[in-house]
């Protein structure tokens, strides 16, 4: 069933799964949708940049928490060749981020946003440093020596997301039975109305083959708020120093 997110889903009373399902959750998918102007419904205006949007669901009560994955190598951002790797990191609430500098010249990491307010300072090649997100939200963080370095954090406090792939498939897994409020988020895209990032789904308890589908999430193209930044002064970045810089 095709949706922009105008809708609430219901779902009455039904037989519980066995309990081995419920503990392994559901997969719930939707289809991300670009179109190039304010009309969702009309298919000729779709565009195919669908990827790198993350959708989370926020649980509105207690669920049986999900399964502890393998510990988790330290998150991090590499400075590398004036750029961060990745662009996009996605990370729980209250997790460390660190910052390894392995370009041959100095950064100035930081971050102004509502997000996680940050100043790492100079530091040489060959060190780190490391950022707590312990407030859940989007951080864009910038180099205050090369303005062409841009990275994004996004701390949640769900363990329920996914990101989509350039199809704009995502599919979120182990979510168990309850209800949930849909969050959408994209760097360069917008849903064509803001209130419809906190819509409530309800995932029933006899999901069919154990997924859910939500349907198709239509967004449209935003300008990203990475572009034309200022450094940490809130001023216009220096033009850049000849080699080795």
């Amino acid at each position: 069933m095709r949706s922009s997110l105008r809708w609430m889903i219901l779902a009455c009373c039904t037989p519980l799964l066995e309990p081995a399902l419920l503990a392994q959750g559901v997969d719930v998918s939707a289809k991300i949708v670009m179109h190039s102007d304010k009309r969702p419904s009309n298919a000729s205006h779709k565009d195919s940049n669908a990827s790198n949007v993350v959708v989370w669901l926020s649980p509105q009560q207690p669920v049986d928490p999900k399964p502890v994955p393998s510990p988790h190598s330290p998150y991090r951002l590499l400075q590398k060749d004036k750029q961060f790797q990745p662009h996009l990191l996605v990370v729980p609430t209250g997790t460390s981020v660190e910052f390894p500098n392995a370009d041959p010249f100095f950064h100035n990491v930081f971050s102004l946003f509502n997000g996680k307010r940050f100043d790492l300072g100079l530091y040489e090649s060959g060190t780190t440093r490391s950022v707590k997100f312990d407030r859940e939200g989007v951080s864009y963080i910038f180099c205050n020596i090369h303005p062409e370095m841009g990275a994004i954090v996004l701390a949640l406090s769900t363990p329920y997301y996914a990101i989509s792939n350039t199809d704009g498939a995502v599919t979120i897994h182990g979510v168990p039975p309850g209800s949930y409020r849909l969050h959408v988020w994209s760097e360069n895209a917008q849903l064509p109305t803001p209130n419809e990032t906190r819509q409530v789904i309800l995932i029933p308890a006899e999901a069919p083959g154990s997924s859910f589908r939500i349907g198709e999430i239509a967004m449209q193209p935003a300008m990203s708020p990475m572009g034309n930044h200022k450094n940490k002064f809130g001023e216009e970045y220096r033009p850049e120093a000849p080699p080795p810089y």
